[in-house]
């Protein structure tokens, strides 16, 4: 199957990117990424308060390498997320100190980083708002 037209490094500069504009860039359906948010837990784009999917640039980078890894190296959605996590794993290994409060601190390391995403879309909303006036 062919690859997607554009490459990682193409990525446009913004910082967040609706599921729509993900599924252009990537030549992947809207279905498919977000059936693959369920599959790998890799992928896990941050969810606005309105309730749309917005998409981090480390995102979009793991929809292409999910797609690399499925369609054209032909591995399984297990194989795949295999793969990713022993990526992922090796790389980031917590320290042994703080290995019990890890799971604590990543609660509140990813809700305080949901916290700022909110916080930048309703900016955003506003300086829409005050544009049109």
């Amino acid at each position: 199957m062919a690859s997607a037209a554009h490459a990682p490094s193409d990525l446009p500069e913004k910082t967040l990117l609706p599921i729509s504009e993900v599924s252009r860039l990537t030549s992947t359906k809207s279905f498919v990424l977000r059936y693959w948010e369920t599959e790998f837990p890799t992928l896990q784009p941050v969810k606005a308060p309105n309730g749309r999917r917005l998409y981090r640039r480390e995102d979009i980078e793991t929809v292409f390498e999910i797609k690399r890894l499925l369609y054209d190296e032909g591995f399984t959605i297990a194989g795949a997320r295999k793969h990713l996590a022993e990526r992922n794993g090796g790389a980031e290994k917590p320290a042994p100190q703080s290995a019990a409060s890890a799971p604590r601190q990543e609660h509140r390391s990813r809700a305080h980083q949901k916290f700022l995403l909110d916080l930048h879309e309703e900016l955003l909303a506003i300086l829409t708002l005050l544009e049109r006036e």
